[in-house]
């Protein structure tokens, strides 16, 4: 009885099926023109459920090109706080990619500092806000508040805006704007690698520091310092080392201010004064590099925890000599790619700004040969 109960029951779903094909869109007896009964089969879509053809969907818009500038072309400009150091050149080659991938005209402009250098950004983006070629434009936002009135001033004439790289969460219509950038968070990752580095060569105590630029005022820095100091805390208290270290990021917990006009000299002075430093942590590529330069010259590679920020050819030699434990790259390659094809989207689709976080590498000797083969370190 049994047997039979089971096959009433597979001629009962084998007729159900044979009715939903007959009337539902798989059916092949309806196939949309020009599509055989092999391909169907095959499981190949060509053809949207409402009717249209994915590859006429997938044209650009006829308007698009002539976009606010109406000269046949899109052009973007892409404008950063600090050219001068390295950093940004894979951003910049992102961006390239990008903008060759979808036809547009690409303006690369930057500070020409090693250094932030806001004003000379906010000078670059006030010419930009009176061309009339521009389409688009990226930008990072180091300091919070001081690029408001250059977003207003863009918005107003109808150039969509994303921001890369800095982070302002206060930034005027910050909802109506994409970001792509690493999160602060990720600074975790290397404050807990410090604190590893610590345990793992079983160093006996010692002062460990977070050197800053924090009078600079950007504010992704030194939420970045305040992060990965809490975070090597939190990994020493785990393992029960805290009381046998001297934690220091500074009264306000974003880091120990340096030199600007002399990094790696007054990094240097700080290990030398505090004489038992055995860990530190810098938070941006010219800090790291200067960090790592000050290990150098006090003869100190493979004797402290040392870790930083970025990925670029310095921070990679200092990694290879040990003079840097290790790095934290940002996967800069994306922060230039990405908000460029936002920026198309936003002109072309319509797509609504749409954040891209691009997360953290933690890069040591062991893997420092693997990064930066393609310039997006």
């Amino acid at each position: 009885m049994q047997n039979r109960g089971n096959a009433r029951m597979r001629i009962i779903l084998s007729a159900a099926l044979a009715a939903g094909l007959a009337s539902g869109g798989l059916a092949f007896g309806s196939l949309a023109p020009g599509v055989s009964a092999a391909l169907a089969e095959s499981g190949e879509i060509n053809r949207a459920v409402g009717g249209y053809s994915f590859q006429d969907a997938a044209r650009e818009a006829p308007s698009t090109r002539n976009f606010r500038s109406k000269d046949g072309k899109l052009t973007f400009a892409i404008v950063t706080h600090t050219a001068g150091n390295g950093f940004f050149d894979p951003v910049y080659v992102g961006a390239q990619v990008a903008a060759d991938a979808f036809g547009i005209k690409l303006v690369m402009l930057g500070s020409e500092s090693p250094v932030d250098d806001i004003p000379r950004e906010i000078a670059i983006l006030n010419r930009i806000v009176q061309d009339p070629t521009i389409d688009g434009v990226v930008l990072t936002t180091p300091q919070s508040g001081a690029f408001d009135d250059i977003v207003r001033q863009l918005r107003a004439r109808s150039i969509p805006v994303a921001t890369t790289n800095s982070y302002d969460p206060k930034l005027v219509d910050r909802n109506q704007i994409s970001h792509t950038g690493q999160d602060a968070s990720a600074a975790a990752i290397g404050g807990e690698a410090l604190a590893k580095c610590l345990i793992d060569r079983k160093v006996k105590g010692g002062t460990v520091i977070f050197p800053n630029l924090a009078l600079l005022g950007n504010e992704e820095v030194n939420r970045r310092i305040m992060v990965a100091y809490q975070a090597t805390v939190k990994t020493l208290n785990a393992a029960g080392r805290l009381k046998d270290f001297k934690v220091d990021a500074g009264t306000q917990n974003i880091g120990l201010d340096i030199d600007r006009d002399d990094l790696t000299g007054s990094v240097a002075s700080l290990i030398e004064k505090r004489k038992d430093v055995v860990g530190a942590f810098a938070a941006n590529a010219f800090v790291t590099g200067a960090l790592g330069d000050a290990i150098t010259r006090l003869k100190l590679e493979g004797q402290v925890c040392s870790f930083g920020f970025d990925l670029g050819p310095r921070q990679r030699d200092l990694i290879r000599s040990g003079a840097l434990t290790g790095s934290l790259g940002q996967q800069p390659f994306l922060q230039g790619f990405w908000p460029v094809v936002q920026l198309y989207l936003q002109i072309d689709r319509g797509i609504s700004a749409a954040n891209l976080d691009t997360r953290a590498q933690l890069v040591t000797r062991e893997t420092v040969d693997m990064v930066g083969r393609r310039f997006e370190n």
